[in-house]
């Protein structure tokens, strides 16, 4: 709580008056006017739109250097460095013609550059992207950015992997604060929900140096939906039906600002039956319920900005043991089942001074899981308390050098309160200190970094020594000197040449040091290994891109070498008919990549081709294959933009086929997976009736009803397919 505050004495000692502002007219390139652009510094969420005129106002911003984003529909955005050294600045901008890229702010990497200027190559979707391509889930939207697949149980559950990486080996980031909610275990997915999710940034890659241990394989930072702008006030409500669940999913937020004060809330609502396969059967205890609740509160002056949110999230689900059974429509879950409540408390805040900038991150998650076998007393309830922090200090600018130093911890308390134990009580305590520099040189950007941490994890004994459910008492600790090195440069006007080599680590997580018995969905008797050592990777990646106008082209490579790499290996025996497993180390390496073209052909300027490939392999230094990596991807999506007169704007038109390759390379305690095709359709757009607009999405997924099994599916075992045909429809307004 010292952390608090420190922050809150900061915010007081805060007394020069900047006041400065940014003015001026943005145009197209025949110099008339364009209304309707949005111009934002998302660094320090300031937003507004310009007038009938063209003219725009930002007020009360502080001292510093900024990135000013002008976008609108239909044409390309524009991004300006600003220094904001003077009261007033002046920026008339004007905006070419649409091209078919986007040059985004990306927040979830050190210096927030754009991504033309930026030395990693960061992957970045917006939520209503996601939805227009027939995203039933956030993690089903998540899995059709190349590189990232899910490992899924039925329709509710699914953990996302990241070039073969998954479980704890992947951090999530929401609301700026790592989510913590037992994740490391099987039947445990991702635990958002979708409303209120402005878009997502992936980093494919170790990213230790900024996030510390668990980020070896990647990161997902999940962006909150912006406030509204200045002197607005707007109440939207949304509806999406999914015909193979029948299932559906509300949401209704209202959000409002002044010139200082934001403020938002959303509410939504998410329920489905079992789903249903290509011959016409449901999945027996598929189903789920979600309601989720976010909340956000901000002020910002020209001296700081602070940003307050809270989300709730509250989900029944039903576990998936019987494969098809009981067949049946209903909502309500039946046993085993799960009842997680899970907490998100953030508090951001950005101090200014004049050359320098100090951003302080401080979070609370409280994640409450119950497990309920055969009856409403839970027979597994663990409570999982993360108090997390993390404070960076930019800098003053040094010629063209840009430099960062920074802190970071946790604190975490696991307590169990059920009959069973599936980890024992623990405290887990983390800290980290990092420092990284950004060289800019014409084209070219250097950026590199060094980082220390240390975890050290203490658990309580418990049960009766050669039981299951024992659990001797541990105290480790583990350390990790991590570095990064990035080179990004233009080989020509529209060539981008990116270059990383990065080392990542993750200490071992409590499962795999305390586990003694058998783990819930698993049907195998697992034993933990106190002595396993941290995981520890070095990776290098290559990203090559042309863009033009109408084509833009990339190609992504990257090799994974990774020490100590730990799995669940069969020791031959045998307890209460359940296989014996034990938790291993063994040197192991991952590689493959990403290629994909965009063709946006002239004149048919409504008209888009997109292809994407993507493949990896994982191996063991032994040349045994590596559990849990997706088979190899080709994606192919046709989409055509068109207006009908005044009344459909924006609208779009998809046909998609996606193709996944048989999976041959799997591990000793896998099944291979047959290839398969499915076909997606996608309309929708902007409907306008009697003045009032209505956006529209209706997608048709395997449209064909093809009969499937993806190769992470955790119900492949039992030879369960897929999902069959989905129709989904979605529609949102603003009241």
């Amino acid at each position: 709580m010292k952390l608090f505050y420190i922050t809150l004495l900061l915010e007081v000692s805060l007394f020069a008056q900047a006041q400065n502002k940014i003015t001026g007219i943005t145009s197209d390139k025949d110099q008339k006017p364009l209304p309707n652009v949005t111009i934002s510094i998302p660094e320090i969420h300031r937003e507004t739109i310009s007038d009938s005129e063209g003219k725009y106002v930002l007020n009360h911003l502080p001292d510093g250097h900024f990135t000013v984003v002008f976008s609108s529909v239909g044409y390309t955005t524009k991004n300006v460095s600003v220094a904001l050294l003077t009261k007033e600045t002046t920026l008339n901008i004007t905006l070419d013609d649409n091209m078919i890229h986007m040059d985004e702010v990306i927040v979830s990497t050190a210096f927030n550059k754009v991504q033309s200027q930026n030395v990693m190559k960061v992957e970045h979707a917006g939520l209503k992207s996601l939805q227009q391509r027939g995203a039933a889930t956030l993690i089903d939207g998540l899995a059709t950015i190349p590189g990232v697949a899910q490992v899924s149980t039925g329709t509710a559950i699914g953990k996302p992997v990241i070039r073969g990486l998954s479980g704890n080996r992947v951090l999530v980031y929401s609301q700026g604060v790592r989510l913590e909610n037992q994740q490391f275990g099987e039947e445990h997915g991702l635990g958002l929900n979708d409303a209120g999710v402005e878009s997502v940034e992936v980093i494919k890659g170790p990213a230790s140096l900024l996030y510390g241990s668990d980020a070896l394989g990647g990161v997902l930072y999940f962006n909150p939906e912006k406030f509204a702008n200045a002197k607005q006030l707007k109440v939207d409500f949304g509806q999406r039906l999914f015909s193979n669940t029948l299932g559906s999913n509300t949401t209704l937020g209202l959000k409002t600002s002044t010139e200082n004060w934001k403020f938002l809330v959303r509410g939504s609502y998410n329920t489905h039956a079992d789903y249903q396969i290509p011959n016409g059967d449901r999945v027996t205890n598929t189903r789920y319920n979600e309601s989720d609740l976010k909340t956000g509160i901000g002020y910002s002056n020209s001296n700081f900005s602070s940003v307050l949110r809270y989300n709730f999230n509250k989900l029944d689900l039903g576990i998936p043991e019987n494969g098809i059974a009981e067949q049946s429509t209903s909502h309500s879950t039946d046993f085993p089942r799960q009842a997680v409540n899970n907490h998100i408390l953030s508090l951001h805040n950005n101090f200014y001074f004049k050359n320098s900038k100090l951003d302080a991150d401080l979070g609370y998650i409280f994640n409450d899981r119950s497990e309920f076998e055969n009856s409403n007393t839970a027979s597994l309830h663990m409570k999982l308390r993360t108090f997390n922090y993390d404070l960076k200090y930019y800098l003053p600018k040094t010629g063209k050098v840009e430099s960062i130093i920074g802190i970071q911890g946790m604190q975490q308390t696991n307590t169990n309160s059920g009959e069973e134990y599936l980890i024992p009580d623990a405290q887990t305590r983390d800290f980290g200190i990092f420092g990284t520099a950004n060289y800019e040189f014409g084209t070219n950007v250097l950026q590199a970094g060094l980082r220390f941490d240390n975890r050290k994890v203490s658990t309580e004994a418990h049960g009766i020594v050669g039981n299951e459910g024992y659990f001797e008492a541990i105290d480790k600790s583990f350390d990790s000197f991590n570095a990064s090195l990035g080179y990004k440069t233009n080989l020509g006007k529209d060539i981008t040449l990116r270059a990383n080599i990065a080392s990542g680590f993750r200490a071992p997580n409590l499962a795999e040091l305390t586990s003694n018995g058998v783990h819930e969905g698993s049907n195998r008797y697992e034993i933990g290994n106190a002595d396993l050592k941290n995981e520890q990777n070095l990776q290098t990646d290559l990203n090559l891109e042309y863009k033009s106008s109408h084509f833009e082209v990339f190609a992504n490579g990257f090799f994974n070498h990774i020490n100590h790499y730990i799995f669940i290996s069969p020791n031959g025996n045998v307890i209460e008919g359940n296989n014996v497993y034990d938790y291993v180390q063994a040197n192991a390496k991952l590689y493959g990549g990403e290629a994909g073209i965009h063709f946006h052909p002239h004149p048919l300027d409504w008209l888009h081709f997109t292809s994407s490939f993507e493949t990896v392999t994982g191996k063991k230094d032994n040349g045994d294959n590596l559990p849990l990596i997706p088979a190899t991807k080709w994606n192919n999506t046709l989409r055509g933009e068109f207006n009908i007169k005044n009344w459909w704007k924006e609208g779009f038109a998809t046909l998609n086929i996606e193709s996944t390759f048989a999976q041959n390379n799997h591990s000793a305690f896998e099944t291979k997976t047959n290839d398969y095709t499915l076909i997606n359709l996608g309309l929708g757009g902007k409907i306008t009736v009697n003045k009032s607009v209505f956006q529209l999405n209706l997608n048709a997924n395997n449209l064909l009803d093809k009969t499937y099994i993806s190769h992470l599916s955790r119900l492949k075992s039992d030879g369960i397919p897929n999902i069959g045909r989905t129709i989904i429809l979605g529609i949102s307004f603003m009241i």
